[in-house]
């Protein structure tokens, strides 16, 4: 299973299809209407609000030493691994939603000869953004990258480390009593350091740190031949949800402590759930008496969404892991703008939220 969409994320579709041809958006990316121009209109879509739910999850591989049965009888170490072994947990899961067109709610806003010709901000997939004002594009936060956080030591590793008379042992127990007698001087060489009672203590104190850097690192690298080594990496998962209706309890996703995330119908994983509560309707924003007015007796002009404030929570058999408030523009309805706040008389500038399709801000000013 991969573990990104397009990289490294799994994706995940409820409720309602991700995909769809938006058909004639290619004909929309119109940023400005100049004054004189033949064209009589411009097309938007208003969205949908879909939530991009990211997994942080983090895999440990447990290597054991070479050593390993000979850890308790030199270096007196109880309860080291001794069978390899990878298991995985989940960290963190955040929620961001975004808006998609809603290619049931695509619209003209057609310029009368009466009006002002208004300066249109578009998303690249046709989104209403702005009118009479440019409004930049939000972009999802980048998905984070698979790292390494802790490496694990190979056999090679270890080799580098081992002196002749290590690698010239003719058994694993001689080699094992001499690698634990190498610890046992390494201790000692950096305890006299410290003291300052070593023959070749240094008198700068970058030189003594390097040096003690480069001890830690043998005993370390050799130490690992007892106790085994471990290497961690974060690994993320993305899953794009476009919600159609409320839920109580659906399966989000399943995640394996030995295998990560897996398949949803997969019963080796325990399952995350999510639960998408419709709070209330946002309230219209708030207008300027006039424009009130005007709005009520003239035609329409601009579709926009008011959309339902919702609550988001994920959450497994144990504990809820994300709580989450956001307006979701499909569990609301529509309202509409007048024609008559673009005309000559008034000078008005309206955004709007790119996840919505909600009015984010309307002024409007009175031309002089």
């Amino acid at each position: 299973m991969r573990q990104r969409v397009s990289a490294l994320a799994k994706t995940v579709l409820l409720f309602a299809c991700l995909v769809y041809s938006i058909g004639h958006s290619a004909q929309t990316q119109i940023e400005k209407f100049v004054p004189g121009s033949t064209l009589e209109g411009v097309s938007y879509f208003l969205p949908r609000t879909a939530l991009r739910v990211v997994v942080k999850a983090e895999k440990k591989t447990v290597t054991p030493g070479e050593f390993n049965m000979y850890a308790f009888k030199y270096m007196r170490i109880q309860n080291v691994p001794v069978q390899a072994s990878t298991t995985w947990s989940v960290k963190e899961i955040n929620v961001f939603p975004y808006g998609l067109p809603d290619k049931d709610k695509a619209y003209s806003l057609k310029l009368k000869s009466r009006t002002v010709a208004p300066l249109v901000s578009l998303s690249h997939d046709g989104l209403l953004l702005g009118i009479n004002t440019e409004v930049s594009e939000e972009q999802l936060p980048p998905i984070p990258e698979n790292r390494l956080i802790q490496k694990g030591i190979s056999l090679e590793d270890t080799r580098r480390y081992m002196n002749r008379e290590m690698l010239q042992a003719g058994s694993a127990a001689k080699m094992a009593e001499l690698a634990a007698r190498e610890i046992y001087d390494i201790r000692e060489s950096r305890d006299a350091l410290v003291r300052g009672e070593a023959d070749n203590s240094p008198k700068d104190g970058e030189q003594l740190k390097l040096m003690l850097d480069n001890l830690d690192e043998q005993q370390r690298v050799l130490g690992s031949l007892f106790l085994g080594s471990t290497e961690i990496s974060e690994i993320y998962y993305v899953l794009d949800i476009v919600p159609s209706e409320e839920v109580d309890k659906l399966v989000l996703f399943r995640f394996s402590k030995w295998s990560g995330m897996v398949d949803s119908d997969d019963m080796s994983g325990e399952p995350y759930y999510i639960e998408i509560r419709k709070e209330g309707t946002l309230p219209a924003s708030s207008l300027d008496a006039k424009v009130e007015e005007k709005k009520g007796k003239l035609q329409r002009a601009v579709y926009y969404n008011i959309p339902a404030l919702s609550k988001v929570r994920i959450f497994n058999a144990q504990s809820t892991i994300v709580e989450y408030e956001t307006p979701i523009a499909q569990f609301g309805h529509q309202e509409v703008l007048s024609n008559v706040l673009f005309d000559k008389m008034a000078d008005t500038r309206v955004s709007f939220f790119q996840s919505t399709g909600g009015i984010k801000e309307i002024k409007a000013d009175k031309v002089k």
